[in-house]
């Protein structure tokens, strides 16, 4: 497994390669029951996974930890609408923060100022030899300030998703 980050302007790319095939890593997106296994920082689980998978269709997630934040102790809800789906290649969709009901709130719902309400994912899924697989993220959007919060929260769901596909 490799890590290649980079910020660029608001948009926050990650490009990992997973040991496994790119239907797998696939899945680990698009089926809630997978979603729930690997969603949220090191710290958090997912008690609720919802996706509606199909352009138009969405996603209702929270992310729980017994750490930290009060907050986080309550659940962080994340709800979004699918854009565009490429099958095994590209998944385009909003992220908002979101109530249980999945009613988009601001960010000081959640006791961060200064997000946009919208902001955008795009997935990227590439084969690559050996059964292996290429994704790239470009979170789109960011105030520059949360950059390498969000990249690091990303990047260890990300080692969370390796883990849930071996």
């Amino acid at each position: 497994m490799t890590k290649a980050t980079q910020t660029k302007g608001t948009d926050l790319v990650i490009t990992r390669s997973f040991d496994a095939p790119r239907e797998r890593v696939w899945q680990a997106w698009s089926d809630p029951k997978q979603v729930k296994r690997w969603w949220g920082p090191k710290i958090f689980r997912a008690p609720v996974c919802q996706i509606d998978f199909r352009i138009g269709g969405k996603y209702l997630f929270c992310m729980q930890s017994d750490e930290g934040e009060e907050a986080w102790k309550k659940g962080i809800w994340s709800t979004g609408t699918y854009k565009e789906i490429v099958p095994l290649e590209k998944i385009v969709c909003t992220d908002s923060f979101a109530d249980e009901k999945g009613h988009i709130v601001p960010s000081s719902h959640y006791g961060m100022e200064g997000m946009p309400e919208e902001l955008g994912i795009e997935l990227v899924f590439e084969e690559i030899a050996g059964e292996k697989t290429q994704m790239t993220l470009r979170h789109k959007g960011f105030p520059v300030e949360m950059i390498e919060m969000c990249k690091a929260g990303w990047n260890e769901s990300f080692d969370k998703l390796a883990d849930s596909l071996k």
